[in-house]
């Protein structure tokens, strides 16, 4: 099968390797459409992975090709979106319902062989049916979808309050939206870039903001989710809390971050609560956050088509990172690594 294969960060080639079985417990799954996630970009470009050679890609939907020997409830043909987390189900933090925190995790991607490639071997506790007639490619974005709601669910948060979202990737947008049909009042939206924050606008945001500019004429907000992982929008994050706000960090900073006086005093004075969201999982995995999201993109309440950017085969793949690594503009991009349409 072909794949792009990562030998080390910056050397990525598509390549024919050897096509993975569906051994006993798992099913062979031909991948029908597959995300890039933010953090695919440092990881391909300069951080590297656990193991290398490696075929990343986590956020991905296929169809069923074979099943192995044990694995029931599933036929061929079947649209399955992917958990790209393989918890070990056995770690403290897997028994007390936890298993985004699992302390001896699998990972499709990083940890092992991912989805930028034709077919995927997936175990049976991560094969998700979705319903039928649900678009792939909707299919394959309900990982961020479900972080995105992971996050939100971190804090307590109210209709009629305000939320707000640093940085509109397709997380921050999809945390928008899921204000929206939470009853938020008002949603404030800020990025760097100008188009992301006409996506903020679709997507339901109320106040937008390039980053950069004042902020003093924006609400307080009583949530913020933090989507960007940059020293700035951390400190600034913290500092549109509202009095005993919230504020939930995803993004990954990818060097220190600093806190300036007036954040801390800010979140000193004012009682803020800063919280951590890593992942989208809960259980009984994968967790209502992957219910819910299931739920919500097959049924358009939560829309995914305004952020699509670049849709594109898997042999555009090294030069889409060459995009990436000078800095051109992209919202979503998504990869089609079947050699036949799904």
């Amino acid at each position: 099968m072909r794949a792009a294969v990562m030998h080390r960060p910056g050397d990525i080639r598509i390549e024919e390797v050897e096509k993975p079985v569906a051994r006993e417990g798992h099913a062979l799954v031909r991948v029908a459409a597959c995300g890039v996630c933010g953090s695919d970009i440092p990881r391909m470009l300069s951080k590297g992975a656990h193991v290398m050679p490696l075929i990343c890609g986590h956020e991905f939907s296929g169809f069923v090709e074979a099943l192995g020997a044990g694995v029931s409830g599933l036929a061929v043909g079947d649209l399955v979106t992917v958990p790209p987390l393989i918890p070990c189900l056995k770690c403290d933090q897997c028994l007390r319902g936890h298993p985004s925190r699992c302390l001896d995790y699998d990972y499709f991607g990083s940890r092992r062989d991912g989805a930028y490639a034709e077919f995927v071997s997936v175990p049976l506790t991560n094969l998700v049916k979705v319903p039928q007639g649900m678009d792939p490619t909707a299919a394959s974005l309900v990982d961020p979808a479900a972080i995105a709601i992971h996050a939100i669910w971190q804090a307590d948060f109210r209709a009629g309050q305000t939320g707000a979202v640093v940085g509109c990737g397709p997380i921050g947008l999809f945390a928008i939206q899921w204000m929206k049909l939470m009853g938020a009042k008002d949603i404030v939206a800020i990025d760097i870039s100008e188009d992301k924050l006409e996506m903020a606008r679709t997507a339901g945001a109320t106040h937008t903001l390039l980053s950069g500019q004042p902020d003093d004429a924006l609400p307080r907000c009583h949530l913020i989710i933090e989507a960007a992982g940059h020293p700035s929008s951390i400190n600034q994050s913290v500092q549109l809390a509202a009095a005993g706000g919230h504020v939930v960090f995803i993004g990954i900073p990818t060097s220190d971050v600093p806190v300036t006086m007036k954040t801390f005093s800010h979140f000193l004075r004012q009682e803020v609560s800063l919280h951590g969201a890593w992942n989208s999982f809960s259980a009984p995995f994968p967790g209502d956050e992957w219910r819910a999201a299931i739920d919500k993109l097959n049924d358009g309440s939560l829309r995914w088509d305004f952020m699509i950017t670049h849709d594109l085969p898997l042999e555009s793949l090294p030069e889409m990172f060459q995009h990436f690594a000078e800095k051109k503009g992209a919202a979503k991009v998504v990869f089609r690594p079947s050699r036949t349409p799904a």
